[in-house]
Formats: structure tokens, sequence, C-alpha cells
């Protein structure tokens, strides 16, 4: 039985590269991207979804209940799985500041450091498996580009040798891992489910 974690959709200010208040809805193209992500989960017919667990910030609840949807499930929320909160930085063009938020340790002002986002991850972590275990059977988990970075960078999942970490999370981008320790990684970031009508942009700001 599986994970299969999941970035949400494409927000105008993903392709702005700005860095997202809360309330940053879906752009068109990232509600096609769900539509397309929902039509690829809803056809698996070997490992049925079994349930739905989001973050309840709009970008990925919207796109957990697209899924939901189309698989006849409803979505379980959780603040545990929202993106690295960077506070008075929120809204701000990535471009124009003048060091990297997205790595940097420290917290910004009202915002989250490095270390309490890290362990937030770690409790959402332990969440999900609750939860998947819970149902019995796979679960999909809809969450933002920097908490799936820290699962796969920090030891949280199993890359298989010769598997690299992606440069890109795309949106929508599907990796599924073994819900068993060491939680192996089966699938890495695919967004194959996406087709002309709803392109990822390669150039879009990945986390904030």
């Amino acid at each position: 039985m599986s994970l299969l974690l999941v970035r949400h959709g494409e927000t105008p200010l993903n392709v702005a590269r700005v860095l997202q208040p809360a309330h940053t809805p879906l752009s068109p193209n990232g509600r096609a991207q769900a539509q397309r992500l929902a039509q690829r989960l809803a056809s698996r017919t070997d490992r049925k979804v079994a349930g739905v667990l989001s973050s309840s910030l709009p970008r990925a609840l919207a796109t957990a209940n697209a899924v939901a949807t189309a698989c006849g499930l409803a979505v379980l929320t959780t603040p545990l799985l929202h993106e690295r909160n960077f506070g008075d930085l929120r809204g701000r063009p990535y471009n124009s500041l003048d060091h990297d938020p997205l790595t940097a340790e420290a917290a910004p002002p009202g915002g989250e450091s490095l270390a309490t986002f890290a362990a937030r991850c770690n409790a959402a972590w332990q969440h999900l498996l609750a939860v998947h275990q819970a149902l019995g059977g796979p679960l999909v988990v809809v969450t933002h580009g920097l908490v799936l970075r820290q699962w796969l960078a920090g030891g949280t999942l199993a890359l298989p040798p010769g598997m690299a970490l992606p440069t890109h999370l795309g949106n929508t981008a599907l990796t599924e891992a073994e819900a068993q320790p060491p939680h192996r990684v089966l699938r890495l970031a695919c967004t194959a489910h996406l087709l002309a009508d709803s392109h990822d942009d390669a150039a879009g700001l990945v986390g904030g």
C-alpha cells in the first residue's frame, strides 16, 4: 500500500515568482492540472485511492477537492501540511530579495525558521502515516513544494540508488512512496498526466 504525495496545482504567483500569501488560489491552468491529476488517480484499477489528506491552504485544498470528487471521497485537512510560513515576505517577488528565503535558516519577520518548519514537516509525516494506517489503503497527500523537498532531502523518504533529487517539482507532480519504512520512493515528481491544456511552467517558483 502506497503514499501518493502531490504538490498543489499552479497559482498565478507561482508563475510570477512571488512568495505567496496564504489565501492564494489556483490559476485556470492550475485548475486544469488538478483535473488531469484527478483523472489519473481515479483511473487506478489495481490500488484504488482510499483517502485524501490535504493542507488546508486554498491552493492545496482545491487540488485535493478535485481528486476527492473524482475518487468519490471526502478530504481530510491539516495545517501541518502547510507551506513554510515566510511571514512579512509573503507578497514579495522572490527575485527582488537580497537573499534566498527558501533555504535561509533564520525565521523571516512573522514567519518560521527552517528548524521549526522541519519539525512541523516531521509531525505532518507522522500524522499522514497514522491516517494511512487507519484507512488501510493508498492515501493521496496534497501539500506544497518545500514540504515535499524537506521529506525528500531530509531523509524521510528513501531514494533508490541512481535516483537523484529533482531540480524542479512541477505543479501537481506525483511522488509515490512505500508506506512502510524506509519509505522507498517508487515514482518521483511525475507529471505525465499533464497535457497541452495543463502544462507545467518549469520557470515557476517552487516554494513560498
